[in-house]
């Protein structure tokens, strides 16, 4: 079989590489899944890298960790009528590949009301971005702040809080950035390029301040947003999209009583109780059928362009998740 390979970390339009190997058989409690459709996520690039939390054996590592597909083989023990069947998966290690095997407890059948396009990418980014919403203390009728609100989660996060009744302020840092989610129709939406834009922000949170803050920025910006947070509220770091450490008002943090506390997806979900994975990815399903999650594409590169759909990945402005197909 064809699958997207690198043998060193680094930059992945620079190592990864199309070629063939031998295909995988599923083990006891796994199954075979042909591969139709698996989007490129940052977390993906970043484990190419070699700065992720996971780092696969080299060489031949395969990359991807979340597709659509149709199960086509099953090891021992595996329930016979998944054969066939059209499922989402994720958390998995070499999805970038025309076959690869995935236990079978994790894989979730779809309702031919979702797309394929939907389904390649309804558990990862989604399922974080649920897991991170469930954890927050923001409730109904409060105020949460994110940065990076033109981002796949943040634009999954929009959706999220609205089915919940949460008002979301969404910071994003280019005008061109702001203009476009608006004109998708998310509101509440500010360019921290505005010199007034913190102004701005306190006139929609109002004195009380914001319970919750989501980060994915880093740097200076989360001394921002301690600031527009209120009495015992929270800040929660999800990603860096600068790389800078964290800036911090000793103050602020003192005074506010403010916490401040990281989120990583694939931890929060490898402990979470299995009643809370099943509530939280039937509200995503339901959600998805009804359109109401931003499962976006910007197009699909066959696994022989691996690396030119890496470039595009990489480029700024895009309004939906690159994608690989055989």
């Amino acid at each position: 079989m064809f699958a997207a390979i690198h043998d060193t970390y680094g930059e992945p339009a620079d190592v990864l590489a199309a070629r063939e190997t031998e295909r995988p058989e599923p083990t006891a409690g796994e199954a075979l899944i042909r591969m139709v459709l698996s989007p490129i996520h940052n977390h993906d690039l970043w484990t190419i890298r070699g700065n992720y939390g996971y780092k696969p054996p080299l060489p031949g590592a395969i990359g991807g960790s979340e597709a659509l597909g149709i199960v086509e083989a099953l090891g021992e023990g595996v329930d016979p009528e998944l054969l066939g069947k059209r499922v989402s998966v994720a958390g998995v290690h070499g999805a970038w590949a025309e076959y690869f095997t995935a236990p079978a407890a994790t894989l979730l059948p779809l309702p031919e009301t979702i797309s394929d396009t939907a389904g390649a990418q309804l558990v990862a980014m989604p399922f974080s971005a649920l897991s991170l919403l469930e954890t927050l203390k923001v409730g109904k009728g409060e105020w949460l702040v994110q940065t990076a609100a033109n981002g796949a989660v943040g634009k999954i996060m929009a959706g999220l809080a609205k089915a919940r009744g949460i008002h979301l302020l969404n910071l994003v840092r280019r005008d061109e950035a702001a203009n476009e989610l608006l004109r998708s129709g998310m509101t509440n939406v500010l360019s921290t390029a505005d010199p007034d834009w913190k102004s701005k922000a306190r006139a929609l949170i109002g004195e009380a301040g914001a319970v919750s803050a989501i980060d994915s920025v880093g740097g200076e910006m989360a001394t921002h947003l301690v600031d527009l947070l209120g009495t015992d509220g929270e800040l929660v770091v999800f990603g860096t999209a600068t790389g800078a450490p964290l800036a911090l008002s000793s103050g602020e943090l003192i005074t506010k009583h403010v916490t401040v506390k990281g989120f990583w997806g694939a931890r929060v979900s490898k402990e979470m109780a299995p009643e809370t994975r099943r509530r939280l990815i039937g509200e995503l399903v339901e959600l998805a059928t009804r359109g109401e999650l931003p499962l976006e594409s910007e197009g699909s590169y066959a696994l022989s362009r691996c690396a030119d759909a890496m470039k595009a990945a990489l480029t700024p402005g895009r309004s939906g998740k690159v994608m690989l197909r055989p």
